[in-house]
């Protein structure tokens, strides 16, 4: 991953038109008896005001492009996307106040808050989300991103996702094998808070981290704000994927205010919760 940061430009005068031209390309060709597709493609997008962490009444332009180059009949090969961002009217040829470079085939603006970039670049599905405001990452997630408000007179968006360390994990504070996930909470420009669960069992805690052996769900209940306090629980669902029982484990972990309420969690007889700082 590269995440390059640079100053930002003073948008143009109002009568100064802005026009950019990025080709898409797509490249074909036969070396050896390997076939090699190679695909580019570029968009833009302009985003609304109101962007956490930007000027009120800001707009961005972003830039996303798209690159591929794969061998026919073979598995794999090379993906990347980046997403440059500039205040709206604002010159392309200057430096971007963000870009953000990534292994992945895509990525999406979700509420207008934050950047989800589709990392499935093989057989093991997960996101990585970043402001929309600052590129900056949130937080990993290998289930789909989760959002909900906490109540009618909280608005802003809440974001959840699940981080599921591989097994050869190159950071030592992931190596622990009793490691299941990491549970992250967050607002829309900041990470509120971590959550750390284990189990102590650590063959159960190998099977609930796989990526092939088990399929994992994120979902919080009573998420609809019919009141103004609402109590909103997160609930994590393990099962086993087939020809194997599913039988389904859950861990339930409510929010206290703004934040988990460790102390009330609901978890499978072998894990433990605890906070994370990364």
């Amino acid at each position: 991953m590269v995440l390059a940061l640079a100053i930002g430009s003073s948008p143009a005068a109002a009568d100064e038109p802005i026009a950019a031209q990025s080709p898409s390309t797509f490249n074909f060709g036969e070396k050896d008896g390997s076939k090699t597709i190679e695909i580019t493609n570029v968009s833009y997008l302009t985003t609304g005001s109101g962007i956490p962490g930007r000027p009120q009444g800001e707009e961005l332009v972003l830039r996303t492009t798209t690159h591929s180059k794969q061998i026919v009949d073979e598995e794999g090969g090379d993906f990347s996307v980046g997403v440059e961002a500039w205040p709206l009217g604002t010159d392309f040829a200057t430096k971007p106040l963000y870009a953000v470079m990534l292994e992945g085939v895509g990525a999406t603006v979700e509420d207008g808050n934050v950047i989800v970039f589709d990392r499935g670049i093989e057989d093991v599905a997960w996101w990585s989300v970043y402001t929309l405001g600052g590129g900056t990452l949130l937080f990993d997630t290998y289930v789909p991103l989760l959002s909900f408000s906490l109540s009618r007179q909280v608005g802003e968006p809440r974001y959840v996702g699940l981080n599921v360390p591989p097994d050869d994990a190159t950071d030592p504070k992931l190596k622990d094998p009793q490691i299941v996930g990491i549970l992250a909470y967050a607002a829309a420009d900041h990470v509120i808070s971590k959550l750390l669960l284990t189990c102590s069992d650590v063959k159960r805690a190998a099977e609930l981290r796989s990526y092939w052996d088990e399929t994992r769900e994120l979902s919080v209940l009573n998420a609809t704000p019919a009141a103004d306090n609402p109590k909103l629980t997160l609930r994590i669902a393990w099962s086993a994927n087939f020809p194997s029982a599913p039988n389904t484990v859950q861990a339930l972990i409510p929010l206290k205010g703004d934040d988990f309420d460790a102390a009330h969690t609901k978890l499978p007889a072998c894990m433990k919760a605890a906070p994370w700082t990364d």
